[in-house]
């Protein structure tokens, strides 16, 4: 008998004890488990996924607020075509603050991002959606996760009329307003084997 068959044969043996043992093959049991944030709006429903190692203070601080109900009624107050759509305290001012987590994801559609103010640690509650691929904000805004469901809901979203109204001192910062309120019905967690 060679070698190879041999450690074939071993190696089978191995795998039918270990069945014999606990009734399921090695790997059988190896699910693994992945956490989804799902956005419920006036538009329909988006769903993302976390970037946890990328950005765990990120994810974590997200997931805190949502578990408090907090975006529960807000709207996604600013709706840029061609660029994002955002929601929160419509301040970023109403709580903690995240330091922040820039990693090599990029901007493209779907992304889910922290936005802050020109403190890098200054990230708060306020998220964006990413319309379309923004490379100019790679590495200079954190990126804690990706939509997985409902890019249908987001191009809707990102069409919607809205009134135009730029701030800031030099008038730069474009924060259009949808006609018809966004409002954020509910903000959920949802546990699913992880693809």
């Amino acid at each position: 008998m060679s070698r190879i068959h041999l450690l074939a044969c071993w190696s089978m043996a191995l795998w039918l004890m270990v069945f014999a043992c606990t009734g399921t093959l090695p790997g059988a049991n190896d699910t693994r488990e992945e956490t989804l944030c799902v956005i419920e709006t006036t538009q329909g429903t988006m769903t993302f996924r976390f970037f946890e190692t990328d950005a765990p203070l990120h994810c974590a601080h997200f997931r805190t607020l949502v578990q408090a109900g907090f975006y529960d009624g807000k709207t996604f107050y600013r709706v840029v075509k061609g660029h994002v759509i955002q929601a929160g305290d419509g301040e970023g001012t109403a709580g903690p603050t995240v330091r922040a987590e820039f990693n090599a994801r990029p901007h493209i559609t779907g992304t889910v991002g922290m936005a802050r103010d020109e403190d890098p640690d200054s990230g708060s509650t306020e998220f964006y959606i990413c319309l379309a691929p923004r490379p100019h904000l790679d590495g200079k805004y954190t990126v804690f996760g990706q939509l997985v469901d409902g890019y249908d809901v987001l191009e809707k979203i990102g069409h919607l009329p809205v009134n135009e109204r730029f701030v800031g001192e030099e008038r730069k910062v474009a924060f259009h307003e949808p006609q018809e309120p966004l409002v954020i019905r509910k903000v959920t967690l949802q546990t699913r084997p992880a693809e």
